[in-house]
């Protein structure tokens, strides 16, 4: 039996004490966490904001199975925060959509949910109406024409059947409760109606594709809530993609079980707890940027020097810098890449490997 076919669906229950605690412990670590934000300048936390918002959208794509441009994803939050990073790069429909939904979930989380607002982030998931080769129905609730909406694994004719959402037809009146629910019981904690809501979101599954991208938006504008601020410092779709095997075994089981919402509660409040957790190491990225810059900037440099530091401290900057690598990322001649790192060495911010001729190269003296 499929959870959502116990006659008391969907009145879900839970460990009240357990969850308390767990909701007590995480409000603890969740109060650092912004205190420490507060106390830093708008510029610090509109980066950390950036690189939190990047990571949430790239891997909340992952769990779906698509591997977005990191720089493309930037690039487009970049653009649309109002936030200068030294150059913008074209961005695909389907970067955009995706980055406009999690915005609109984040920057107008006093918005109400509604059902035109779910759709408007379906379309904005697929601008083609499609789903790779597939036409599917965009910007309204799946239909009966395309059968009965299940997760398979396995070789054809050998699937396994991991779930089955509820029919179509009910999905009207499933997400008519599910919205109520969502904006009109207050007395859940945020937190708490965070897990609920990606749960109960997932279960009926009431679009053709995107279900669980919308899921972890919907959480994300209910954990947005919960801090009472439109940024966002830590990434709960980060930290589910580093524990998505659990993630799918926990939905599974729990889509199978009872209304007894405890398991799965308990392992997402847990989740959440590791995500902000884990947003300090961003933090100390973040922090140790600012430090590095407030030296620099003692220092007679230019705009492309600027440039070329900025990518060095990029979290997706790989190997180390040299001449033509400098000359193609600052469009510049290759004398004029020399001359200015020979300035960057000379400021002992460059540090000049052990290899040498063609091979030479140099790395930032302040992150050794």
């Amino acid at each position: 039996m499929w959870i959502y076919e116990n006659k008391n669906w969907p009145n879900f229950i839970w460990d009240e004490k357990n969850i308390s605690k767990k909701l007590i412990n995480i409000r603890h670590f969740q109060g650092k966490l912004l205190g420490k934000m507060e106390n830093i300048s708008f510029d610090l936390q509109s980066e950390a904001n950036l690189k939190t918002l990047t990571n949430d959208i790239i891997k909340s794509s992952i769990i779906e199975g698509e591997n977005l441009s990191f720089n493309e994803v930037r690039s487009s939050l970049a653009r649309h925060l109002g936030i200068d990073i030294g150059g913008l790069i074209t961005i695909s429909h389907n970067v955009d959509g995706i980055v406009n939904v999690i915005l609109d979930a984040t920057k107008n989380f006093n918005k109400p949910l509604t059902k035109n607002r779910l759709f408007d982030w379906h379309g904005a998931l697929f601008p083609t109406g499609r789903s790779g080769i597939n036409k599917i129905t965009v910007g309204n609730w799946r239909s009966s024409k395309s059968g009965p909406m299940q997760i398979v694994s396995g070789i054809f004719g050998k699937e396994t059947v991991h779930f089955e959402a509820p029919h179509a037809d009910s999905i009207h009146q499933e997400m008519k409760l599910f919205l109520e629910w969502f904006e009109k019981d207050n007395s859940i904690d945020p937190l708490l109606k965070a897990g609920i809501a990606h749960f109960w979101f997932v279960t009926v599954h009431p679009f053709d594709d995107g279900n669980g991208r919308i899921a972890r938006a919907i959480a994300d504008l209910a954990l947005t809530r919960a801090d009472n601020t439109p940024n966002r410092f830590y990434s709960l779709s980060t930290q589910i993609e580093l524990e998505r095997q659990e993630y799918y075994n926990l939905l599974e089981k729990q889509q199978t079980g009872s209304l007894d919402l405890s398991p799965w509660l308990n392992w997402f409040l847990d989740c959440t707890d590791r995500a902000i957790l884990n947003a300090n190491e961003t933090l100390k990225k973040v922090l140790l940027k600012a430090t590095i810059w407030s030296e620099i900037n003692k220092l007679s440099i230019n705009k492309r020097q600027r440039l070329i530091i900025n990518k060095m401290l990029e979290d997706d900057f790989k190997g180390y810098m040299n001449s033509s690598k400098y000359s193609k990322l600052t469009k510049c001649s290759n004398d004029t890449a020399l001359r200015d790192i020979k300035v960057l060495q000379s400021y002992k911010i460059f540090i000049k490997n052990l290899s040498g001729g063609r091979s030479t190269s140099y790395r930032l003296s302040f992150l050794d």
